[in-house]
């Protein structure tokens, strides 16, 4: 059997680097299949779209999974069946990254099941897979007859050295500014999300720019690959959807202006929504004496009376310039906040806007506390996380608890990227935020980023500024042209509205953002004028916030841990631990301390935790024992623990003792050392002498004595005219004794050797 043609399409990147898409060598049973490949990473895409949609589902069953084979690394697991298991974080953080833009691709109206899936197969270390994962879906989907209305595409941009540049190498994310993925059609950008290290709208709208030029060129290729394959037209027909459009005109006609009024009286969530419903029974008690056409009727009226919702708070937004809780689309909703909540918590605070509230609390730990990440890209430590928690109780609701969400993985994520570069590279800590939302109406998420930085000022974590964050929402209407940009926007206003743009940042810039759209060619206009009306409530959240606490506290709480890092040579690592751990433990168990070692280069950094500052100083004590090494020229106070004719033995540490010579006692001669032992000296360590030996001096630190006097009536005065000083006989060559050599020290001198 011969390999099968394979059809391919190259893009070729600015700094010459290509991406190759192939398709017709595997998975061909699926509808689509494609190999995306950037040097030596590859990423199988492949898509499967049922041919009818399942009975009563009115929605879109998408399912997006993206997974790494850890072979693609040359890896094996790490777990405990050495296989790859559940999905980690960042795999589901690339699924939604996908999902986010290809769900408002597919036609409204169709709801087969569509599963897309894609998979890691070869990593070469440094071409990043999320930068292609996108790329690689969209062109599993272009060649197939699945009604799709893009391709579209996902890039990365960075920024180093004040230039953008897309889909970077993996070792150069570490020098740069700015990092965001944007997707989008050859039209219209459909999301964006990143984080930035306080960046300027301007340079945002700069970089999503650049990104999608380099999104049309990805486009392009996907069509010119689909037209090669000749399988992607005509699409697959369907009728997914029935009507009645007898229903739909009685439902607009008695129920739009009893909406419109609903919605144009301010009230609560909770309310409204009681309001809303009460205006659907109302229409379907017309047939509450039949009960066969109120069944037939009653899932038109739903979808139907949806729509009228929709229009209604949208043009009542547009024309009115009034909000569904009465504000106008630049006002933020109350606020209040409070730190300090738990007692019990190493920092803790409430942050609530409107009917959104957070709590949320810090616990800091030691390394030992670190997430592991372990990944076939990466494996390290993670010293700084945060965990965001979505009970159904928040919204009113009563569901079943299935595990931690992919919604509740990306919230935490857009949270922790707010505010991980605000936090010191020299923190100590390793800290966990946990937010819990209690109650959700919008914009939970931004809530987190509040709470967050409140709780971390409270624990006395040293962050460089206080960070607040918004979510901007946005209503248009296509026939007039008219579009509204909202601030702080609802629950239903993201639901029924066009735009979810989250951007959270210090008073100086931008620290990250989250933006998906609904609508196709959404202009740059629209979206300069979300980011800079973002910008003005982001100040107003961050006002309110230094109000409660204008900066972090000096020092972490009472019942906090304390942490103290210190360096020690490579060489004493196995010392400082002991065989088998028998001398940490010991120390540990003495000090009441957590004491962790980690090796970096020719260094030993270690962490040492605990609640008493003097607890951690005895550890350090011991641990400066094991590793003293004598300083030529440093003072130590040491003790005697030998005395001999010639001098005494003084240990400077434990372990570590030198002599200190009977003539290096005092400036004057000594005819017996002057200690005995456990006599407490200073002494000044001198350096090592032929022998290796320590050399201690005493008699340095202490003033040198003057030169004798002379006695009274002595002088000396000059030599009588011709009687000069008798000339020395030269030593004979080869006994010259050595400049410095034979000098007596200064205690031997006498005045009579002077005279």
């Amino acid at each position: 059997m011969s390999i099968p043609q394979a059809f391919t399409e190259t893009i070729t990147l600015a700094d010459g680097r290509e991406i190759t898409i192939e398709t017709g060598k595997l998975a061909k049973q699926a509808d689509g299949s494609v190999v995306v490949k950037m040097g030596g990473t590859m990423l199988l895409a492949t898509v499967v779209a049922n041919k009818e949609a399942n009975p009563g589902v009115d929605f879109l069953p998408l399912t997006v999974d993206y997974r790494e084979k850890f072979y693609a690394g040359g890896k094996i697991p790490g777990n405990f069946f050495r296989r790859e298991a559940r999905p980690s974080d960042q795999e589901i953080l690339t699924m939604r990254l996908v999902d986010r833009v290809l769900r408002p691709l597919f036609p409204e109206d169709f709801h087969a099941e569509v599963q897309v899936m894609i998979s890691l197969i070869s990593y070469d270390g440094q071409s990043i897979p999320d930068d292609l994962a996108g790329l690689a879906a969209s062109s599993a989907i272009a060649i197939t007859d699945i009604p799709f209305n893009g391709p579209m595409s996902e890039v990365r941009v960075v920024r180093i050295d004040g230039k953008l540049s897309i889909n970077p190498k993996f070792e150069d994310l570490k020098n740069s500014d700015l990092d965001i993925m944007v997707g989008a059609t050859k039209d219209s950008i459909v999301m964006v999300e990143g984080e930035m290290k306080e960046i300027t709208e301007a340079e945002m709208l700069e970089a999503i720019t650049f990104a999608h030029v380099e999104i049309k060129k990805q486009v392009e290729a996907q069509e010119r690959l689909a037209a090669k394959v000749g399988k992607s037209l005509p699409k697959r027909e369907y009728n997914h959807e029935t009507h009645d459009e007898a229903i739909r005109e009685k439902v607009w006609k008695e129920t739009y202006d009893k909406v419109y009024e609903v919605a144009k009286t301010p009230s609560s969530k909770e309310e409204r929504a009681e309001k809303f419903k009460a205006v659907r029974e109302e229409f379907l008690a017309q047939y509450v004496d039949n009960a066969e056409e109120l069944e037939r009727v009653t899932p038109f009226v739903k979808v139907y009376y949806h729509d009228v919702e929709k229009e209604a708070m949208r043009q009542m937004i547009l024309n009115d310039k009034i909000r569904l809780d009465g504000r106008d689309p630049q006002t933020i909703r109350p606020i209040w906040s409070e730190v300090d909540y738990l007692p019990g918590a190493h920092g803790s605070a409430i942050f609530t806007r409107g009917e959104t509230q957070s709590l949320t609390a810090v616990t800091l730990g030691s390394i030992k506390d670190a997430n592991m990440v372990d990944s076939v890209m990466v494996n390290y430590d993670e010293r700084f996380f945060l965990h965001y928690n979505f009970p159904p109780f928040s919204t009113g609701e009563a569901r079943p608890l299935r595990g931690t969400s992919r919604r509740e993985v990306g919230h935490g994520n857009l949270a922790q990227r707010a505010l991980a570069n605000m936090i010191p590279e020299e923190n100590p800590y390793t800290i966990r935020i946990v937010s819990d939302i209690l109650e959700s109406n919008g914009s939970s998420s931004m809530a987190t980023v509040c709470a967050g930085t409140l709780a971390l000022m409270d624990a006395g974590v040293q962050i460089h500024k206080p960070v607040s964050g918004i979510a901007m929402g946005l209503v248009t209407d296509v026939k007039s042209g008219k579009f509204t940009v909202l601030s702080d926007i609802l629950g239903d206003e993201d639901h029924l509205g066009d735009m979810d743009f989250k951007v959270t940042g210090t008073a100086d810039g931008i620290t990250a953002c989250q933006m998906d759209i609904k609508i196709q060619g959404l202009s740059m206009d629209i979206m300069e004028k979300a980011l800079l009306q973002a910008k003005e409530g982001r100040l107003h959240i961050l006002n309110k916030i230094t109000e409660t606490l204008a900066g972090p506290r000096e020092d972490v709480k009472p019942h906090a841990p304390k942490m103290v890092m210190m360096e020690i040579p490579k060489d004493f690592i196995g010392a400082v631990i002991g065989p088998g751990g028998k001398i940490i433990q010991q120390m540990q168990k003495d000090t009441d301390t957590v004491i962790a070692i980690e090796e970096i280069g020719e260094i030993g950094r270690i962490e040492i935790s605990g609640v008493s500052r003097e607890k951690i100083n005895e550890a350090i004590a011991k641990i400066n024992e094991i590793t003293f090494v004598p300083v030529v020229g440093e003072v130590y106070q040491g003790k005697v623990v030998k005395v001999m004719d010639f001098g005494a033995f003084v240990a400077i540490a434990k372990g570590t003792e030198g002599l200190l010579h009977i003539s290096e006692i005092e400036w004057a001669r000594l005819d017996k050392v002057p200690y005995k032992e456990g006599d407490e000296v200073e002494v000044k360590f001198m350096g090592y002498d032929d022998r290796k030996k320590m050399k201690l001096s005493r008699k340095v630190l202490l003033p040198r004595p003057p030169r004798p006097e002379k006695k009274e009536g002595e002088q000396r005065g000059p030599r009588p005219e011709g009687q000069n000083r008798p000339e020395r006989p030269a030593r004979p060559e080869g006994n010259r004794r050595p400049e410095g050599e034979g000098e007596k020290p200064a205690g031997d001198q006498n005045p009579s050797s002077e005279a």
